[in-house]
């Protein structure tokens, strides 16, 4: 086989020990060092005293960040490769052996890098996935008390949203201080909840124990001591991100992504797009794209890679957030999909798209443009028109030698029939279809519909959709 370099190294690196073999027209030299910072100090040396151009080793866990750290100093190009990639001959391993194929792998040029970070990234992504540990924790914590307080027969959660909100946080301090009056603690409610004052003195009523209050009382501590935490680590956050106000802005407009899941993406990806060729390459990088599994000309059933854990899971909350809200693109993507493919491939789906969006505009420097909740019914009119023609026939509705002339529209499941002038025939039946036979304005939803001219006017409700039929009578 052709070899692309002369000079190269390969490292087998667990947590004690690093196998290093040197490949170079002189021949093959191995050696074995620690991976002490003084050890991998003196292997830097080694390597740059054989002349290796190239050094490649697996991402084994944790273990090659020192090493690539220091190895980064030195005028070296490396490759942290995945290792279900140079997987060796099964029966013959010995790290020996490993460094040598890798070795010998890098020599021919056999070899594909994983995308690493410059350091500066690397230290701003190390600071966001602590965070988002922190907050993790901090959920895990407030269902810990939740727990508690189930078992005291305190049904807070019932009342309350959040049981650490100011309400919230005021009666579990009662709690914690001894005070076991229901209507005393449900007093200490404020905002919405003083609505609730009722439901709130039955669910408080309960039989807190001396350890429960202790469990209480450790739990808030930990609590307290979280959010200051993360607020510390929010403003060291802040302050590497200066540089990036202008992207950072850029991907709050998208629906879905707030301050924080932009900064977790921006410390993941970067802001320059040169490093992915496509759309496809970054979102086979992050995980959300499925695998290749085809046989005989058959493609089977496989589920998404793993991919980068923080920028996936943070793509995959930013995608249900989107979800929820109203008149948007990615929300009606969501809905189009869950409602064939369940909701979890719709979660990785929009954020699959949600990744590609953030792609496109990093890479040309363009703010988000929404593209609205009726895209696909635009896309798609000619299809929506010939389903609900279809629909009405089979309703029994035939519509003759004359077209039939359509007008689309969204409702809220809600119509409210406004000024019947008294004249003509109003039916409603319980298969859904309203039959109008005289001058009358209905209100459907945010549309207000005039019907005039002794005309026939069938509303036919079918899921999300209201279609407005005219036709001679």
């Amino acid at each position: 086989m052709e070899i692309l370099y002369s000079r190269c190294c390969g490292l087998d690196v667990h947590k004690k020990t690093i196998t290093a073999c040197s490949i170079t027209p002189k021949g093959k030299e191995l050696r074995t060092f620690g991976t002490m910072t003084p050890d991998l100090l003196n292997l830097a040396e080694w390597i740059k005293a054989e002349g290796c151009t190239h050094v490649a080793m697996e991402s084994t866990g944790v273990f090659w960040k020192p090493v690539y750290n220091i190895l980064e100093c030195y005028n070296v190009e490396i490759l942290v490769v995945n290792a279900q990639h140079i997987k060796a001959v099964p029966g013959r391993k010995t790290d020996v052996k490993d460094a040598e194929w890798i070795a010998n792998l890098l020599r021919h040029g056999l070899l594909k890098s994983s995308f690493i970070q410059n350091r500066e990234q690397r230290e701003l992504k190390e600071l966001v996935g602590y965070r988002k540990s922190l907050v993790d924790e901090r959920a895990r914590e407030v269902n810990r008390i939740q727990k508690v307080l189930e078992g005291a027969g305190i049904k807070l959660a019932s009342v309350a949203t959040d049981i650490t909100g100011v309400s919230g946080r005021s009666i579990l301090d009662a709690i914690v201080s001894g005070v076991e009056d229901p209507k005393f603690l449900a007093s200490l409610s404020r905002g919405k909840l003083k609505n609730k004052h009722e439901q709130m003195e039955q669910a408080l009523q309960g039989l807190v124990g001396k350890h429960q209050r202790m469990l209480i009382s450790t739990q808030l501590k930990h609590i307290d001591f979280l959010d200051q935490e993360i607020a510390r680590l929010d403003q060291e956050i802040e302050e590497q991100m200066r540089p990036f106000e202008q992207e950072i802005a850029f991907l709050d407009a998208v629906p879905g992504i707030g301050v924080r899941s932009a900064q977790v993406i921006l410390a993941c990806i970067g802001t320059d797009m040169s490093r992915f060729p496509t759309t496809s390459h970054i979102a086979s990088w992050s995980g959300l794209c499925p695998g290749n599994n085809e046989s005989a000309g058959k493609r089977k059933k496989v589920k998404s890679k793993k991919g980068n854990p923080l920028l996936r899971t943070t793509l995959i909350q930013a995608a249900k957030s989107a979800s929820h809200t109203k008149n948007t693109y990615l929300s009606a993507q969501y809905h189009r999909i869950a409602a064939r493919r369940g909701k979890n491939k719709a979660a990785v789906a929009v954020a699959h798209s949600i990744l590609v969006i953030v792609y496109c505009m990093l890479k040309h420097h363009r703010p988000y443009q929404e593209m609205g909740a009726d895209y696909f019914a635009k896309t798609n009119a000619k299809a929506i028109k010939n389903r609900a023609i279809k629909q009405l026939e089979m309703l029994g509705f035939r519509s003759g030698s004359r077209p039939l002339n359509f007008s689309l529209f969204v409702f809220s499941l809600k119509a409210t029939l406004l000024n019947p002038f008294g004249r003509g025939l109003v039916r409603c039946c319980l298969s859904g279809t309203v039959i109008f036979r005289t001058d009358i304005c209905i209100r459907v939803g945010q549309f207000t519909l005039k019907m005039i001219n002794h005309r026939l006017y069938d509303m036919i409700i079918f899921g999300v959709y209201t279609l407005r039929i005219n036709q001679a009578f």
